[in-house]
């Protein structure tokens, strides 16, 4: 086998690691799992790390399964938690564990024949038969309280402000580690990863598998991957309107696309070496020619390429540069008119805005009125035309003089127009 561990070392992709598992890496095919959480009906990037673990483990001739908590979700992992998380009724949490399974399905081929082919599975599966008794005989006998109580996200919660910490939120490391012990069961998972928020659970996992086995059927192995974080401190993952999720339905191919453009050098270096499959010597070499000429964003612009298909695809790439480009490059009326209105919105969001009725501009409405009576872009009548004769003003891309008259032609997404004073100043025209 390939060594994945040094691989993933490089790419700053290993916070901790059980004795033991670069060793049974390189041994042999090894079946290992990370668990997804529902408590969105997607995931959003801070989920692409775990995500690109699985994709790496498969590429490495390993066997990934990708786990959603359907019943861990029930209950909620108090890691890295400061209070009780309000618990989901059964409908919405059905709603996103299919959700979740379709974003995972993206990412890996579950119904792959390959020897090491990905498994999809809900512990829910296998939680929702076990009654309390059988659980507290079987599995609450092997952890003592002692071992429990002296995980971090137990003390943390137990020694902060606040309510403490409930029975049903104490019990999670203990399902997590069933988990663990249910896969080593039937698919003879040995190792589970996540994030480093998740060692003390993870561990349980491990020592519940020991505790429950003898000998060989003992092995169990753990490793986390470090929380990303901003080089500015500021946390990672979120934009000024939240969370950046994997769907376009809730984050836009443009908005996801614009993330990743603008991150800074120094986070843009250590980032595509998490978020991209590039080798070390292409990566390497992108380092140094984004040094020589910074300016050109060369790292976050491979970046943003690279990610968008990953998560999206080439064509949705392209359109997103194209958006792209209607701010920042030489696009024209045409490359305006092919963007559907909710990108539309994105790459105008924040421009102001004014709304007409659709029955004034069927009859045609000269650029001057538009300018200034009809939006207040311009302040007169006067600066509009000043405007138009030193050819500063633009409609839809395509400049127009003091003669043009805007009509039903003119409209995008028959509903808006895009008008533009000198290189960046824009307003949007909404026709009602």
């Amino acid at each position: 086998m390939k060594n994945i561990i040094s691989e993933l070392q490089w790419r700053g992709l290993v916070h901790d690691i059980m004795p033991g598992t670069e060793e049974q890496l390189l041994k042999e095919m090894t079946t290992t799992y990370i668990g997804f959480d529902p408590t969105s009906d997607s995931l959003h990037i801070g989920s692409l790390v775990p995500i690109i673990l699985l994709v790496h483990l498969k590429n490495f001739g390993h066997k990934p399964i990708a786990l959603v908590g359907g019943a861990t979700g029930m209950i909620g992992d108090p890691s890295g938690k400061s209070d009780e998380r309000n618990l989901l009724d059964e409908a919405t949490l059905n709603y996103n564990v299919e959700g979740i399974k379709s974003v995972l399905s993206r990412f890996l081929d579950f119904n792959s024949s390959e020897i090491n082919a990905p498994v999809l599975v809900n512990n829910y599966d296998w939680m929702k038969n076990l009654s309390f008794i059988n659980f507290a005989r079987d599995v609450g006998k092997r952890i003592t309280v002692n071992y429990m109580m002296a995980k971090d996200s137990v003390k943390k919660r137990l020694s902060g402000e606040g309510e403490g910490m409930s029975f049903t939120e104490f019990t999670y490391q203990l399902i997590q580690g069933y988990d663990f012990y249910h896969l080593h069961k039937e698919y003879n998972c040995l190792l589970q990863m996540g994030g480093s928020d998740q060692w003390g659970n993870i561990t349980t996992g491990t020592e519940l598998v020991r505790r429950m086995n003898v000998g060989e059927e003992a092995k169990a192995y753990a490793m986390t991957c470090p929380l990303i974080t901003k080089a500015d401190g500021t946390k990672f993952g979120k934009s000024e309107g939240g969370n950046v999720w994997l769907t376009a339905d809730k984050t836009s191919v443009y908005k996801f696309y614009q993330f990743w453009l603008n991150t800074t050098d120094v986070d843009a270096e250590k980032y595509i070496k998490i978020f991209t499959f590039l080798d070390a010597a292409t990566i390497d070499a992108l380092i140094v020619e984004h040094k020589t000429a910074p300016h050109l964003r060369v790292l976050q612009r491979r970046l943003a390429e690279e990610l968008t298909v990953f998560v999206h695809s080439k064509e949705d790439l392209e359109n997103a540069i194209k958006a792209s480009n209607i701010l920042f490059g030489n696009s024209t009326s045409d490359d305006l008119k092919q963007l559907d209105e909710a990108t539309f919105l994105d790459v105008f969001d924040g421009v102001p805005q004014a709304e007409i009725s659709r029955a004034e501009i069927e009859s045609g409405i000269n650029i001057v009125d538009v300018l200034n009576e009809k939006t207040g872009f311009l302040k007169s009548n006067g600066e509009a035309r000043r405007a138009l004769t030193a050819n500063s003003i633009s409609v839809n891309k395509e400049k127009v003089t003091e003669e043009f008259s805007l009509s039903n032609k003119d409209l995008i997404n028959n509903q808006f127009v895009l008008l533009q004073s000198g290189k960046k100043n824009y307003f949007v025209l909404r026709v009602k």
